[in-house]
């Protein structure tokens, strides 16, 4: 992408290093963001599986919710466990409409102090009024607007992170803690998008060109772009905003229960109280109700198969639509999610994806398509 693009868009604090690491930029939730370096995509998903890749995410939005009512004012817009979050620990979360669709899917962690989360880049500004308006008044939402955000993933990131950052192997998936770097304030999570051991840090911006590039000097790390971390969130069965979920989505109908804990269930003890209650509790006590299901698809030919592509049974009618797709690099077989209507998403259903007029036969398959390393302990 060429400089006169660049300057019509929004510049993480890494944009300069991107360059001078050739990256090929791309716009991307407003930013300019690297889609993949010299090595290529399929390089650097590779060496994400086996090493460690580091991924710039500064366009994604930090908050913080403050206050004693913040764990319950937050609880209130999603149908997660807020309230019995303990300190240290991170949980996944969904802001639900009034209608029980998804307006984004988020992280968020128990400091003790606040709630620090994280948000989609898209739906940042959005997302923020959404919080704001229905929870204002119960707690201080501070967007975090000078912190980047930076992710180091795969097997060998605890080892490059662990030289400069002694303490965070003690972390385990989807805990957190406040760390130190050359004067530099760091809040670490073990978490990340690629289905691998891996950690995102929050830094200040005027520090994270200066912790990035220690990183890459780190035998194990390479840059790795938007590119590759999408191959990898596909391949370890996560939805992307946007593409896999959005508001016409309901959590049940993506097959995301399990971030629904008991305790907001009918039968629990906070049961309900979020938007869209109604219909989210009704579907998940009677999935009979659910006109269709998100889906894992494995493609029977050598045929990558895109987003927006129909989906036909055996007899020609159309029972649903691809939602992402991309050949499996790990697995060595394009790999695809997609919604079908309920009596084909069965496991071993097969079903037909319309490649430009060409019928490629697929398989539902479970998902991850690559078994997930998280470190649990």
């Amino acid at each position: 992408m060429s400089d006169a693009i660049d300057q019509n868009l929004l510049q993480t604090p890494l944009h300069g290093l991107h360059l001078e690491l050739g990256a090929r930029m791309v716009p991307f939730a407003g930013y300019a963001m690297p889609v993949q370096y010299p090595a290529g995509l399929m390089a650097e998903h590779q060496h994400t599986r086996t090493q460690a890749g580091l991924f710039d995410v500064s366009h994604m939005g930090q908050l913080r919710l403050v206050g004693p009512a913040a764990a319950a004012a937050f609880e209130t817009l999603m149908p997660v466990d807020v309230i019995g979050l303990a300190q240290g620990r991170q949980r996944y979360g969904l802001l639900l409409t009034d209608d029980g669709t998804i307006i984004d899917d988020l992280m968020f962690v128990n400091r003790g102090e606040d709630l620090f989360v994280i948000v989609n880049g898209a739906c940042k500004a959005g997302d923020l009024v959404h919080i704001r308006g229905h929870i204002g008044a119960r707690c201080e939402v501070i967007s975090l607007t000078q912190q980047a955000l930076l992710a180091l993933q795969g097997p060998k990131a605890v080892d490059a992170l662990g030289r400069l950052v002694p303490g965070v192997e003690q972390l385990v998936f989807m805990t957190g803690g406040r760390f130190g770097w050359n004067g530099a304030d760091l809040f670490i999570t073990r978490s990340g998008y690629t289905g691998e051991d891996g950690f995102e840090i929050s830094v200040h911006e005027s520090r994270a060109d200066a912790f990035a590039r220690a990183l890459l000097g780190q035998p194990e790390v390479k840059p790795v772009g938007l590119g590759a971390r999408n191959s990898l969130r596909l391949e370890a069965g996560l939805c992307l905003y946007g593409s896999d979920i959005d508001t016409t989505t309901t959590p049940v109908e993506a097959q995301l229960n399990w971030a629904i804990q008991k305790v907001r269930r009918t039968g629990g003890a906070r049961a309900g109280g979020f938007p869209g209650a109604a219909r989210v509790l009704e579907q998940l006590a009677d999935p009979a109700k659910l006109q269709r299901k998100r889906v894992g698809l494995v493609a029977l030919e050598r045929v990558p198969v895109r987003e927006h592509t129909a989906l036909h049974d055996e007899q020609g009618q159309r029972v649903g639509e691809v939602t992402s797709g991309l050949p499996g690099p790990t697995i060595h077989k394009p790999v695809a999610m997609g919604y079908v209507a309920t009596p084909f998403a069965g496991l071993g259903t097969r079903l037909n994806a319309m490649v430009r007029g060409k019928a490629v036969p697929m398989e539902v398959a479970g998902m991850p398509f690559v078994p997930n390393r998280y470190h649990r302990g």
